[in-house]
């Protein structure tokens, strides 16, 4: 039997009906209709799905729907600066090629947001050990680290930053 969560989903509110075994994965994509967040390995490993859950990172496929209600998500399609505006992260992935196939990206666009939230000057070594948790089989990682130390530059002295 269906059950009834209340959430805020990219700063707008939502009852979604969903079955108590469905994951906070599921609900988004299949209910919300939101498929940025990309389902991996479905078992927490690969990062993919990773999304905000009262401002820290999840690993959505880890999370039940029914445990969300009341709370706030923050998904890849609402971390943009504005309408039309893609966030610095997502600027940066695309100008330093961090991103080939992009599956990975989402997930890892919002684990890099969540870094820079918590700490806006993160060293080389933190940026890998945040983003540790986010498997990318594509660009060997050293691209999309570059794009996140560029973001945080960015972000704190007001410039834009080129490769």
């Amino acid at each position: 039997m269906k059950q009834v969560v209340a959430v805020t989903i990219n700063g707008e509110a939502h009852e979604l009906a969903v079955e108590p075994y469905r994951s906070l994965l599921d609900m988004l994509r299949n209910e919300a209709g939101l498929t940025g967040t990309k389902k991996g390995c479905d078992v927490g490993d690969c990062g993919a799905c990773t999304v905000l859950l009262n401002g820290r990172p999840v690993n959505s496929c880890l999370v039940l729907a029914l445990e969300v209600n009341g709370g706030d998500v923050v998904t890849i399609e609402g971390i943009q600066s504005g309408p039309d505006r893609l966030h610095p992260l997502q600027e940066n992935m695309m100008k330093f090629g961090g991103s080939q196939c992009g599956f990975c990206s989402p997930g890892i666009i919002v684990m890099a947001k969540a870094l820079l939230d918590e700490n806006p000057n993160p060293t080389e070594d933190e940026i890998r050990f945040a983003l540790a948790g986010n498997i990318c089989r594509c660009t060997g990682y050293t691209k999309i680290i570059e794009a996140v130390a560029a973001t945080a530059k960015q972000l704190s002295s007001g410039k834009e930053i080129t490769p």
